[in-house]
């Protein structure tokens, strides 16, 4: 619990002198205003989640609904003025889009009429004697509710009421219960429905939904290559580095050459049609250009570094010391990530409810439609701030627990005998006293975040309405100043972490006495520490090339009847971060031991009077 600074032990230092650079045992509340200001907006995010829990309907996205008002699946209320609505639905589970073949454009939005059936008809029906049939065997009455199924072939608004024949074939395809077309022309015009016409927020759940076996299956498979990963790390030698190496540079190779091959084989397939498999075509475009710079980049990054492998493996054998005198910091990333994804899955709960809480209006013919409500676009955003700056906070926990407990082992006098639970004692510390400065430098990189999300929300409104090159050229620009301005800061944030858990001074003290500590030592530093954090990131890399590649091979498979471009980012995104959140373990522990043994060398000499706390091998 954050203690008040009225009542915590005031540090030992109350005259201005000289850094002793020394953990300290009496402590300090830091940065107690940012702690509270972060409870306040957590106290908003708990009024957002319990508004979209009243006021959403997650159920309509999940299930489906029809154009009456009545969400499939379940028992409705009525909605006033819409006779159709608040029908039991529960033993119709299906969406069954009317004149899904034959869509005609209503205020330059495509609009079928969507009823609940029971079923979707497998087989082509001719004539509405067929259509009557089909409801009287399976129970699925594919016309308007207020059409009894014995009037099928004789009420003279049948033509009105029931689908226009022919109906074609449908299956329930994972897209949320929906009867999706199974004829390659009907398919084509239903799909602009499902694609063109839906907001964000619909296309990347259809996006999840479409493929949800292959993207939790990508998901395990990035999970088990960041293990394999950091277990290589964990008892690395020169040959697994060469090992690793060459599996780097054979899997970006070969993903880059599987791409451009799919990008030749779409744009030879004269039977390409339907607008998810022209889709699918820019996807592998895009991909396969991303793919080949970030290729080219990295194979003469490697090269021209390829004469520091041996140096590398001293380094890693030294961080593997550090991790030894205290295990169970192989296990700290775990619980990060369990707490991340319980956060992630609430988020996302929470932003389904927001995007589908809507007020009902009865339109004409008695058919409903949900207007968003107002503010929404503003709470979205200000739940968005909410993700950045909660998951960067955990993130940072994890760093300065880490930190925390690396600093406790480095400045311990006696090496045959390591501290009790440095792991906890890190921890109990960050609670009891720097929680503020996590919240500090959490807000940070969300206060770059933000901007640069919004550059490229702009940038992409004004793409289409052919702006000059030159506006295009300024935005890329700030997205790249910003890009390396948010690399800095977490660079920044974890020296400022690392002071905080040896000194206990505030955020701001501890970045500037950090900064001073490395940059009299920059050059002695730089190119050691930036390689090893380099050959960390290719490991980030390997994963994420091995998973993208299992993906394309994966959705490749249902190419004319799934978009896959939006699973495969979001597989990509989860694989990035969870190969992050296992290897910035590594990460840290060689940030903050580097900043020890510069304050080591700062404060100490080696002479019998000051003694350096380093032992021979890492000096």
């Amino acid at each position: 619990m954050q203690c008040l600074g009225a009542t915590c032990p005031v540090s030992a230092e109350r005259t201005p002198r000289q850094r002793e650079w020394r953990p300290q045992i009496y402590r300090k509340c830091t940065d107690t205003t940012w702690l509270f200001l972060f409870f306040l907006f957590w106290t908003g995010l708990v009024f957002l989640m319990g508004y979209s829990v009243v006021a959403g309907a997650a159920g309509r996205l999940l299930f489906g609904y029809d154009s009456f008002g009545n969400v499939c699946g379940k028992k409705n209320s009525p909605v006033e003025g819409a006779p159709l609505s608040g029908q039991d639905m529960t033993l119709k589970k299906h969406v069954f889009f009317l004149n899904s073949c034959h869509l005609e454009v209503n205020e330059v939005r495509l609009s079928p009429t969507a009823l609940c059936v029971s079923s979707c008809p497998e087989e082509q029906l001719d004539t509405l004697e067929e259509v009557q049939r089909f409801a009287h065997t399976n129970g699925s009455f594919l016309c308007v509710y207020n059409l009894n199924s014995f009037n099928y072939t004789q009420s003279p608004k049948a033509d009105l009421l029931c689908p226009r024949l022919p109906v074609p074939p449908s299956k329930s395809f994972p897209l949320f219960n929906r009867c999706i077309p199974q004829t390659p022309e009907c398919y084509s015009l239903f799909a602009s429905v499902l694609i063109n016409d839906a907001d964000t927020l619909h296309r990347i759940l259809r996006g999840i939904m479409s493929g949800k076996d292959t993207v939790l299956g990508l998901c395990g498979l990035a999970l088990a290559l960041s293990l394999a990963v950091m277990f290589t790390f964990r008892f690395i030698t020169t040959l697994l580095v060469h090992i690793f190496i060459s599996l780097l540079i054979l899997g970006l190779l070969f993903v880059c050459g599987v791409l451009w091959w799919l990008y030749y084989d779409y744009t030879n397939d004269l039977s390409i049609e339907l607008d998810t498999e022209r889709e699918n075509m820019k996807c592998v475009l895009g991909f396969a250009i991303v793919s080949t710079v970030v290729t080219a980049v990295l194979l003469v990054l490697i090269f021209v570094h390829r004469k520091r492998i041996k140096l590398t493996v001293e380094l890693f054998r030294v961080t593997n010391k550090a991790i030894s005198s205290s295990p169970f910091l192989l296990f700290q990333p775990l619980w990060t990530f369990a707490i991340l994804i319980f956060f992630w899955v609430l988020w996302v709960a929470v932003l389904l409810s927001l995007g589908t809480a809507g007020a009902a209006q009865v339109i004409e013919g008695g058919q409903v439609e949900y207007k968003p409500l107002w503010g929404i676009r503003c709470m979205w955003w200000y739940h968005l701030i909410g993700l950045i700056w909660t998951s960067e906070f955990i993130l940072a926990c994890q760093q300065m627990t880490i930190a925390g407990a690396v600093v406790t082992c480095y400045f311990n006098r006696n090496k045959n005998d390591p501290p009790d639970r440095p792991i906890l004692s890190s921890l109990s510390i960050l609670l009891c006293y720097h929680q503020g400065t996590v919240a500090k430098g959490s807000f940070l990189i969300t206060a770059v975040r933000i901007p640069r999300i919004i550059l490229i929300c702009i940038y992409n409104a004004l793409k289409e309405k052919a702006h000059l090159v030159m506006n295009a050229f300024v935005f890329r620009c700030c997205n790249c100043c910003s890009w390396c301005l948010d690399k800095y800061l977490h660079h920044l944030n974890q020296n400022a972490y690392t002071a905080t858990a040896i000194n206990g001074t505030e955020f701001c003290t501890s970045a500037k006495e950090a900064f001073s500590i490395l940059s009299k030592n920059s050059s002695d530093f730089t190119s050691v520490n930036c390689f090893g954090d380099f050959i960390i990131f290719l490991g980030k890399v390997l994963v994420v090339s091995f998973t993208v590649f299992g993906g394309l091979m994966a959705f490749n498979y249902n190419r004319a009847l799934q978009v896959w471009a939006i699973p495969l980012l979001l597989v990509a995104f989860f694989a990035y971060l969870v190969a992050h959140s296992f290897l910035s373990l590594f990460e840290t522990v060689l940030d903050a031991l580097f900043l020890c043994f510069a304050i080591d060398l700062e404060t100490n000499d080696g002479s019998s009077e000051k003694p350096y706390f380093m032992d021979e091998e890492f000096l």
